[in-house]
């Protein structure tokens, strides 16, 4: 097969989605790799090192469109990419459909074959593609709440740990999955006081048998969310509900209930937020304040550490990229009812039920389009 790698352009988005070594992995099966100029720069990868694995690097992302077979990318197209896309090729990347709907209709458009990152799923419900990513943005999530607490950001001007005599600050993390609970962590290494909630008692159980003393847990609803909020000093948003809109859990009308410098870091924001007032932020602007409450709601927090986020990235996409490259995606897909879960469109139809609910539009049986 032949695969192709564009350089991402959304704002400020440093990661590439393939390495070169994992690059040389798909030549070692056979596959052909175009990558464009410059695409690993940002996370410190040349282009002589793919070249030294066996790909061969492109001018420019027309190029690599127009050549490949299977696009491998990491954040969903931009507008200037649509039309890029062809009619069959398969895109294999996060694409957070529920949460944009001119995308949606734009990939409908396009009869592409729409493979996302963050519904493939496992039979334990694990999303073993979104993984790494959250492991980054729950754990950059304290990093950054943690600067913007911060007089100088507009914050309370709290120190996370506090230090002798005085307390530490206090952290509330709605949602124990992955996000959540390397925020909770990490929140708790620097010595915040760390409350974490939950839906699932099961969970919550578990995260009270793992956490440090500083953490405690708490059932997950609005009275006790409406009661949390007005003596936190950092709240994360961590809900997720694979491949459909988040729900809105802190509402607008807790805002005014809420410290003054408090920070509400909305890291379900690619999934259209867990904060009713957060909206998608760039690095670039990252925050911005609504009645004196500190909002961070970036859609590509781990671009921040793009090293990181590149490796760990490809080492949980690249055995499925494989799988994908060896068999087709519609044998893959049949064969492993993880990656058929990852389809959301193909050939102008919405395949994914969340997808259809979110905009109302027509569900195709997944089952159909692999025949």
């Amino acid at each position: 097969m032949i695969i192709g790698v564009p350089k991402e352009i959304k704002n400020n988005e440093n990661r590439v989605s393939l390495t070169p070594a994992g690059a040389a992995e798909m030549i070692k099966y056979g596959h052909t790799v175009y990558v464009q100029h410059t695409a690993g720069m940002g996370s410190g990868f040349e282009d002589k090192e793919f070249e030294a694995a066996g790909a061969t690097i492109l001018p420019t992302i027309e190029e690599v469109y127009k050549i490949a077979e299977m696009i491998i990318k990491v954040k969903e197209p931009i507008e200037s990419e649509y039309a890029l896309i062809r009619e069959g090729q398969l895109v294999y990347t996060y694409f957070h459909f529920a949460s944009c709907e001119p995308l949606t209709h734009a990939m409908i458009k396009q009869k592409g074959v729409c493979l996302a990152y963050e519904t493939v799923e496992l039979d334990d419900r694990s999303l073993p593609l979104l993984v790494p990513m959250s492991e980054v943005a729950g754990r950059m999530s304290i990093q950054e709440g943690a600067k913007y607490l911060e007089k100088l950001f507009g914050g309370r001007g709290v120190l996370m740990g506090g230090v002798a005599g005085v307390p530490p600050a206090k952290v509330l993390v709605i949602g124990g999955g992955i996000v959540g609970t390397e925020a909770a962590k990490m929140a708790a290494g620097l010595g915040a006081d760390v409350t974490i909630m939950d839906v699932n008692l099961k969970r919550l159980r578990y995260l009270d048998d793992v956490m440090p003393a500083n953490v405690k847990t708490m059932m997950s609803n609005e009275y006790n969310i409406r009661h949390m909020v007005q003596s936190h000093d950092v709240i994360v948003g961590a809900v997720l509900i694979p491949g459909a809109v988040a729900p809105n859990l802190v509402t607008k009308d807790m805002l005014p209930t809420m410290q003054k410098g408090t920070v509400l870091v909305d890291v379900a924001i690619d999934q259209g937020g867990c904060i009713e007032t957060t909206y998608p932020t760039t690095h670039d602007n990252p925050v911005f304040e609504i009645d004196g409450v500190i909002h961070y709601s970036v859609a590509n927090m781990p671009g921040a550490v793009p090293r990181t986020s590149t490796l760990a990235l490809t080492n949980a996409t690249l055995p499925y990229a494989i799988k994908l490259a060896n068999k087709g995606w519609k044998t893959a897909c049949k064969e492993d009812p993880a990656l058929k879960l990852g389809l959301n469109i193909v050939d102008g139809q919405v395949v994914y039920q969340g997808v259809s609910e979110a905009f109302d539009l027509p569900y195709c049986d997944v089952d159909k389009v692999l025949v």
